[in-house]
This record gives structure tokens, C-alpha cells and sequence, in this order.
């Protein structure tokens, strides 16, 4: 067989696997919260790695290592900032929110959790929250979807609409039919796939350079720089960079993941495994930029024309095909796993926090798990017509979109868990402010250039969040009671 077919038959086998999960899933499905939330029943290493492969994409295999091979470790910060946030998100927002969302009328989204922690009868904030959600998160689906026909029409020389279609198909078959399980469990293989790929190529790769002190010299011959991680890299450029980790704290697509673990108890184990496997998974991406460097030095007659196919390169001249073949289905595995994440979230706010809670409340859980599966469909062809057309622009907008999740949602997020007095005005005005804070700021490029957005959208947030919820706090025993229960029975079950 050819190397081409070797490689197509690794990714065959690696997308008939996710759809066999997306059966298995199918069922253990019956219920809305088993739909949306997989019963809350996911152990602690599904959360850990499902929560890591959704939040990385192919940033992790393609974007950074590719950063770092054209200019070195000054390109780390984001990653040091992002393992920072990930840590800091475990350790604080993952069992408080994982018992007040349970407290708090069983919530199954974040709007709906909002919506029931602040008594918001008026249901504006989880009408704005469903919105915000399903605006942002079609586009960011559709983002990943050009990714995933650009990946099949650049590995394969297949047609850009035909690895559109390929792997529209197969994420749609299995997040619609399995919900929440699938994804999860689908997160939880392709997590693995790659964590192992990203360990492998480094390590093999050093055999090829000689070692650590020969791929030390070669790397400096091409970049004496290399190491340094603050050369050409301003102090607002690191804080621009390291401020990618406030995003997580209002990632609705991550955090949902800490409501669906079996119990408080669990998100400790969870938390060392997921930010194990993201430590290694960072350190194994750099380390291949820096084994790629070593080797087309060293091997001049191979070039390399993109720094950010430099895994996938190393792969292909390490590995037999069918090896490297896997590790292309790693490439796939990572956008993958943040489309069907997004999807299903996507489909939560439609049908939770937009249909149930303001058109009809009194349909049965079946009628509701079938309403979820064509909101699926619904979302996922929308995103296919945005995507048909390879727009660089749909591509721009995930930094985007990561800024104002976590400057609309996180502060909010943080101080429901915290700070009893927060209330529904104070929220719902602190995320308005985030969000055109982001927009704004993101939209100015003497701002932009020099400040990531996240972080005047985060502060502004939080500082108008506490004002407005000071000047308009009433008391409210039903919160009261709530809040104490939520401490209560965290104390009790960690």
C-alpha cells in the first residue's frame, strides 16, 4: 500500500471509532439532563481530558509549535498563561459550581444556573446568556469546521468542501445522537490521542538530533535566541499573552464539564489529571518545535515551507505512514473535539435557556431530547454555510470570541460562586459592559495591538458587576438559603 493509503486508513478507523462512541452514548441516553449534561455521571479522568481536548483545538498540535519554531520560547507565555487560568479554574470555579448548579434547581446550562442562582424572574439574563451563546458559538463552530476541510484539503489534497462535509458528517452523527456522553467520551479518546502523539514525536525526534546537547547546538546555530523567553517581547505583550488564562472562567463549553462530574470529591483527582495531561501536552508541543528546528538544520534538503505543519513533518519522517497517519488523526482529533463541545453547548442554550424557558415549559424530557438533536442540526448547518466559503475572517474570530466569553461570563461566574449580594441588574449589567468593552476594544488597533481585550473586559466587568449589585441589593432569603446550602454541602462532601 502507499503512504497515502496507510494514512487514510488511520483516519477511517480513527472516525468510525468516534461514531461507534456516538452510539454507545446514543444509549445511555433517555433525558434531557443525560442529553445535555450526561446525567451528571462523568468520572474524573473523562471530565479532566474531555475539558482539555474541547478548550486546545489544533492550536495545541499546529498553532504553537509553529509559533515557536519561527521565533522561539518567547512564543511560551500564552501557554504559561493558559495552564495558569486551566489550574485556577479547577481549583476555584469546579466544585462550587459543580454543587450550586445542583443546589440551585438542578441547573443544567449556564444561563439556566444564572438564571435560578440570582431569582431573575424577568428571565432577561438567561434570554441574553442563550443568545450570547448561540451567536458566538455558530460562528466559532464554524471556525473549527473550515479548519477541519482545510486540514483534509492539505494533508490529502482532498477538496476543501468534501473535508468540510467528511468531517461535518461525522461530528453532527455523533454529537446528535449521543448528546453530551458522546462528546464526552469522544473528548476523552481524542485527549489521549493527543497527549500520546505529543509525546512520541519529541521523544523519537531527539533520536534523529543527536540528543539534547547536539539539538541544543543546532537549534542556536539557526536561533541563538531560541531560549530566551522574554527576547523581543514587551511587558504588555506578556501580560497580553498570560491574560489568555481569565478566559477560562467563562468558557461555557469547558466549565459545563465541572457540572457534569459524578460529585465535589472527584474534581480534585480531575483537576491533577487534567492539568497533568495539559503541563505535558504544552511541553510535548513545544519540544517538537524546538526537535523541528534541530532537524531541518540539520537536514537542509527537507524543507519545511509552513512552521506550523512542523508535527505533522516530523511524523511523517519519523513514523511508519500508518503511524504517522494516527498522528494526523491527532491534528483531526484536536479541532474535532472543539466543534462537537461548542455544538452541544450551542443546542443547550436553543432548547434550554431560549425554547423551554420562554416558549413552552410543559413538553416531555423525550420531546425535548428530540428538540436538542434538531437544534443540533439546525446550528450545524448554519455553521456549514459560513464555513462553505474559506473565510480567514471566521478564523480570526476565535481569539475573539475567547476574549468576550471570558470578559461577559467569568467575573459573573466568579462572584455567583463567591459573593452572595450579587444580583441579576448588577450581572446582567457587568456582562453588557464586558462584552462591548471586547467588541470596542478588540475593534481598535492602537488598543488591540497593544492590550489583549480580555483583560479591560474582564476588570470592567467585575468592577461594575459589584457597584450595580452594592446599589440595588436587596435582600433575598431564597438566595440566602441557597448560598448556605451550596457551602454546606460542599464542606460536607469534600
Amino acid at each position: 500500500m502507499s503512504d497515502y493509503t496507510y494514512q487514510m486508513l488511520a483516519i477511517v478507523i480513527y472516525l468510525v471509532g468516534m461514531l461507534v462512541i456516538g452510539w454507545y452514548a446514543y444509549r445511555r441516553t433517555s433525558n434531557l439532563t443525560d442529553y445535555m449534561l450526561g446525567g451528571r455521571s462523568l468520572g474524573p479522568a473523562v471530565t479532566a481530558l474531555s475539558a482539555g481536548a474541547a478548550d486546545m483545538s489544533g492550536w495545541l498540535l499546529m498553532g504553537l509549535p509553529g509559533a515557536i519554531y519561527f521565533s522561539g520560547l518567547s512564543e511560551a507565555w500564552m501557554a504559561i498563561g493558559l495552564t495558569i487560568g486551566a489550574y485556577l479554574n479547577w481549583l476555584f470555579v469546579a466544585p462550587r459550581l459543580r454543587v450550586y448548579t445542583q443546589v440551585s434547581s438542578d441547573s443544567i446550562t449556564i444561563p439556566s444556573y444564572l438564571d435560578s442562582r440570582l431569582k431573575d424572574n424577568s428571565k432577561i439574563l438567561r434570554v441574553a446568556s442563550g443568545l450570547i451563546i448561540l451567536v458566538f458559538f455558530t460562528f466559532y463552530v464554524s471556525s473549527g469546521m473550515v479548519a477541519g476541510g482545510v486540514f483534509f484539503e492539505s494533508s490529502f489534497n482532498m477538496n476543501y468542501h468534501g473535508g468540510l462535509l467528511l468531517v461535518s458528517t461525522v461530528i453532527i452523527l455523533y454529537t446528535l445522537f449521543g448528546g453530551f456522553l458522546a462528546v464526552s467520551y469522544t473528548d476523552f479518546v481524542q485527549g489521549l490521542i493527543m497527549f500520546l502523539s505529543l509525546i512520541i514525536v519529541p521523544l523519537f525526534g531527539f533520536f534523529l538530533t543527536g540528543g539534547f546537547s547536539e539539538t541544543a547546538d543546532s537549534i542556536r546555530t539557526v536561533n541563538p535566541d531560541a531560549f530566551n523567553f522574554l527576547k523581543g517581547v514587551s511587558a504588555a505583550a506578556i501580560i497580553s499573552s498570560v491574560a489568555w488564562g481569565l478566559g477560562y472562567f467563562g468558557q461555557p463549553h469547558i466549565i459545563v464539564r465541572f457540572m457534569a462530574i459524578k460529585s465535589v470529591k472527584e474534581t480534585k483527582q480531575a483537576r491533577r489529571i487534567g492539568i497533568g495531561w495539559m503541563i505535558l501536552s504544552l511541553l510535548g508541543a513545544s519540544t517538537t518545535a524546538l526537535v523541528g528546528i534541530a532537524y531541518f538544520q540539520q537536514h537542509p534538503e527537507a524543507s519545511l515551507t509552513d512552521p506550523e505543519a512542523v508535527f505533522i513533518a516530523l511524523g511523517q519522517i519519523i513514523f511508519h505512514p500508518f503511524i504517522a497517519g494516527i498522528l494526523l488523526a491527532a491534528v483531526l482529533a484536536a479541532i474535532m473535539s472543539t466543534i462537537s463541545s461548542q455544538l452541544i453547548v450551542t443546542s443547550s442554550a436553543l432548547i434550554e435557556d431560549l425554547y423551554k424557558a420562554v416558549i413552552k415549559k410543559d413538553d416531555d424530557d423525550k420531546k425535548y431530547v428530540l428538540y436538542g438533536r434538531i437544534a443540533i442540526l439546525i446550528v450545524s448547518l448554519v455553521a456549514m454555510y459560513f464555513a462553505w466559503e474559506k473565510n480567514s475572517t471566521i478564523l480570526d474570530l476565535v481569539s475573539f470570541a475567547w476574549a468576550g466569553f471570558g470578559a461577559a461570563f467569568g467575573p459573573t461566574i466568579l462572584l455567583s460562586l463567591y459573593w452572595r449580594k450579587i444580583n441579576s441588574i448588577g450581572a446582567l449589567s457587568g456582562m453588557v459592559v464586558g462584552a462591548v468593552t471586547v467588541m470596542v476594544w478588540g475593534n481598535i488597533d492602537a488598543l488591540s495591538g497593544t492590550l489583549y481585550e480580555i483583560v479591560p473586559g474582564f476588570i470592567l466587568n467585575l468592577i461594575v458587576t459589584m457597584l450595580v449589585s452594592t446599589l440595588t441589593h436587596k435582600p433575598n432569603q431564597a438566595i440566602d438559603k441557597e448560598f448556605d446550602e451550596a457551602l454546606e454541602l460542599l464542606h460536607k462532601e469534600r
